[in-house]
This record gives C-alpha cells, sequence and structure tokens, in this order.
C-alpha cells in the first residue's frame, strides 16, 4: 500500500497525497493508496496530513480555518495543490483508498463522499478516534472499516480477540514504531489469532527492505510504504506481485 501516495524517487518525498504521487504509485502497479482526510472551515474534504499546512506547503496555519478556496494558490512542495477527495476518486476510478479520518468534522462529509461516488467497496477507513471511527460505522455501516486502536490494543496484548468480533472492522492495521519508539505489537500469535477472527493484518510504515521480509515471514497481508519502489521489488522477488515475477 503506498503510504500517502508513496515516492518512486526519493526527491519526490514532499509531494505526499498528490495527485501527482498517487498517478506515480498507480503507474507502478500499486491498486493501493493511503491517504488522510481533514475538513474546510467550509466543509470541503481534502486529502492531507498534517493539521497545519506548514510543514509540506508554501502555506500556513491549520487546514481547517481555511476555506476551499483559500486552499487553492496552496502548494504541496511547492508544487502541487492539494487534492479534494472526491477528485481523488473520481481521477484514479481503478484505486482503492485506505482513509484515516483526522477530525471530527470530516466524520460525516467523508460518509457523503463515499455515497455520492459509490465508493463504498473502493475504501478502508481507518481512524486513530475510535469515537470517529463508531460515528462512520453508524453513518456507513457497510463501509469496511479498520479495527479500531482500542480494538489493536486488545488484539495485541493477549486478551483474545474473541472480543473483536462485534467491532465490524476487517484489518488490524499495527504501527512498527509510535513517535520513534520501536514496538512489538506484530508476533506470530496476533497474526494467527486476526486470521482466525476472519481479520488481515495491515503494517506500517515500513521503508527498510529487510523489515519488509521478516513482515512478509511472519504472515502479515498487508505492507504500508512510502518506499514503494523497494516494497514492489521484494513482492516481486517473493512472487506475490500479481502479473511479475
Amino acid at each position: 500500500m503506498a503510504h500517502r501516495g508513496g515516492w518512486v524517487d526519493p526527491a519526490d518525498q514532499p509531494r505526499e497525497n498528490t495527485r501527482y504521487a498517487f498517478g506515480r504509485a498507480l503507474a507502478l502497479g500499486f491498486e493501493f493508496l493511503e491517504t488522510d482526510v481533514w475538513a474546510t472551515a467550509d466543509d470541503e474534504l481534502v486529502a492531507f496530513h498534517d493539521d497545519r499546512l506548514d510543514r509540506v506547503t508554501n502555506g500556513t496555519g491549520l487546514v481547517g480555518e481555511h476555506t476551499w478556496a483559500g486552499l487553492e494558490d496552496v502548494r504541496i512542495g511547492g508544487l502541487d495543490p492539494i487534492p479534494r477527495l472526491i477528485d481523488l476518486f473520481e481521477e484514479f476510478g481503478a484505486a482503492r483508498l485506505n482513509i484515516d479520518i483526522k477530525d471530527d468534522r470530516a466524520v460525516r462529509l467523508l460518509a457523503d463522499v463515499i455515497s455520492r461516488c459509490g465508493a463504498e467497496d473502493r475504501v478502508c477507513v481507518a481512524s486513530f478516534s475510535t469515537a470517529r471511527l463508531a460515528e462512520f460505522r453508524r453513518l456507513s455501516p457497510g463501509v469496511p472499516t479498520a479495527v479500531s486502536p482500542a480494538g489493536v490494543a486488545v488484539a495485541t496484548h493477549g486478551f483474545g480477540l474473541r472480543r473483536l468480533l462485534p467491532e465490524a472492522g476487517r484489518a488490524l492495521q499495527i504501527p512498527v514504531r509510535y513517535h520513534g519508539v520501536p514496538l512489538t505489537l506484530i508476533r506470530p500469535d496476533v497474526i494467527r489469532l486476526a486470521h482466525a477472527a476472519g481479520r488481515v493484518v495491515h503494517v506500517w510504515t515500513v521503508n527498510d527492505e529487510a523489515e519488509m521480509h521478516r513482515l512478509l515471514d511472519l504472515g502479515v497481508d498487508g505492507i504500508v510504504s512510502d518506499d514503494i519502489t523497494t516494497l514492489k521489488r521484494v513482492l516481486v522477488g517473493r512472487g506475490l506481485w500479481e502479473g511479475e515475477s
């Protein structure tokens, strides 16, 4: 899965969550893309990771304090406009999107955009907020979601996957580190129990080739990476990339 669209050339790293990045990932053969969504001040849903514009754009301030018109001249990496989610659905019809809800106001907007675009079978919705996930599931009960952070904690601390069965989440999406601290949550027992409970296991964000191999050896179902060239090479080498060997 291409994290924020990923990058083919390291020089493209600043161009995250852009049409350019997503287009490059699809051209490389990736079907699954990861992105994030925020609501603007006038309730447009934009694909953007940070709460503020400052890190990756020529703009400043909180995303949610700008109108859509106020963002139209902002450029990611100095080159690319911030895309609306609806534009990504329309432009990249073959793509499947893993969407991380970043703020409370985005929940209703996301449910609406997915419905309007008929994209229910093209998405998996995630969030660090259990409350946002619960509200999204209430609004869009048929749309695939990831297991909540609380559910992941249950799964990875040995309390048993049976407790997850009532939860609608179809995927455990587990980080390899959090705020720079390595985590030891991805274990054979967790993966085995997740599979027994009918869940898939995705791991993020993995850019090291040896780590990719280690995780695939453990039996994870998906890897989220920025370095999509390396990820593709690993998958092709292991015979896991459809259409290439």
